[in-house]
């Protein structure tokens, strides 16, 4: 058995290991993880609660020999089912929460029974502390360029087509799982914050800082999530290019964008009554009305000309002017796709 020490994030794809396995509970394990590894748990959130308490208040001889018996009894269950395929010249990459006994009792097993297992030094902490220091300590030195726009300019729909045109793009609502707007919410819901940092690390990682990388241009939080400072100082300093198109197309597009929100009747309507406070209850009621016909690009439009375009307009007051202004008068994917062309060779 030998053992991996990251001293960059890249460091783990380059160890060579089949497969990466995260021996931590599944609780902890939803909450982040490596990009990649699958769970296999040697103490389940109940038992790990049930050691640990032993080990407050028994003893910590007791604790580890109960810890013990879990670990073997699951360690039996993974090998009997996941890992009864894998051949002898299988290499896996184990760790825990800090690459010690959990991890070092699963790895030890692995490794005795010939596989050429690798344990990461540190464990997830390890991980962990890289993907603080490339997201919050250290200056991004990616080149950015922002897409801008007011709401339904299909901003994240244009960024999909610059990806596939081979343009180098990320996507912040898809690494949050959300649509950046109080009509925003996914289904699955938003990653933990660490998830959703560890997916902009890994990403990050992924591209090369010597060519544009496009973002589009959010606020400080999407949903709930909060964009890591280091991405953020590079968002507000870099050059961005807006969007623009009548009333009329982007309320089109929103229709169809948002068809998850207004196939739920239920959640459309809560999700309206959360701008009472800020519009009169007539305007409320109206759009309620709008919703329970159908009307869903008279209700997109009366959305954004009373509640998202004010706001944008007095957001953009307080910004430098986009360096270029793109004019469109429909969003549909012929047009986002030759705009995505047009843009993409000139900077990348």
């Amino acid at each position: 058995m030998k053992f991996l020490c990251l001293n960059d994030l890249p460091d783990v794809a380059a160890c060579g290991a089949d497969t990466i396995i995260d021996v931590r509970s599944p609780a902890e394990f939803a909450h982040d993880h490596i990009p990649g590894a699958i769970n296999l748990p040697v103490l389940s959130d109940d038992e790990r609660v049930t050691v640990g308490t032993i080990y407050k208040q028994d003893s910590a001889f007791m604790a580890r020999k109960i810890g013990a018996a879990l670990v073997a009894q699951n360690a039996a269950r993974h090998l009997m089912g996941p890992l009864a395929d894998k051949p002898g010249g299988w290499q896996p990459l184990v760790y825990c929460w800090r690459g010690g006994q959990r991890s070092g009792s699963f790895a030890t097993i692995l490794d005795q029974i010939g596989w050429r297992v690798q344990l990461l030094h540190g464990g997830y902490r390890s991980y962990r502390r890289l993907v603080v220091a490339k997201v919050y300590d250290t200056p991004l030195p990616h080149k950015l360029t922002l897409i801008s726009g007011g709401t339904g300019t299909a901003k994240t729909r244009l960024l999909h087509h610059m990806a596939q045109a081979g343009a180098q793009v990320i996507d912040l609502e898809g690494l949050a799982n959300h649509r950046g707007s109080l009509f925003g919410v996914r289904a699955g819901g938003q990653p933990s914050q660490k998830m959703f940092e560890t997916r902009l690390a890994a990403q990050l990682d992924r591209m090369n800082p010597a060519r544009t990388t496009w973002v589009e241009a959010e606020s400080s939080k999407i949903g709930a999530r909060v964009v890591p400072s280091a991405l953020w100082h590079a968002m507000r300093d870099a050059p961005r290019i807006e969007l623009r198109a009548p009333i009329a197309a982007r309320a089109r597009f929103l229709a169809t964008a948002y068809a998850d929100l207004t196939e739920d009747s239920g959640r459309l309507h809560g999700q309206i009554d959360m701008l009472r406070p800020y519009h009169a209850a007539d305007v409320i009621a109206a759009w309620h009305e709008l919703a329970d016909q159908g009307a869903w690009e008279a209700l997109a439009a009366g959305l954004m000309q009373a509640h998202y375009d004010p706001r944008y307009a007095k957001s953009m007051a307080r910004s430098v002017a986009a360096d270029q202004v793109i004019t469109l008068d429909t969003l549909e994917d012929s047009t986002l796709a030759q705009v995505a062309k047009e843009l993409t060779p000139r900077v990348t």
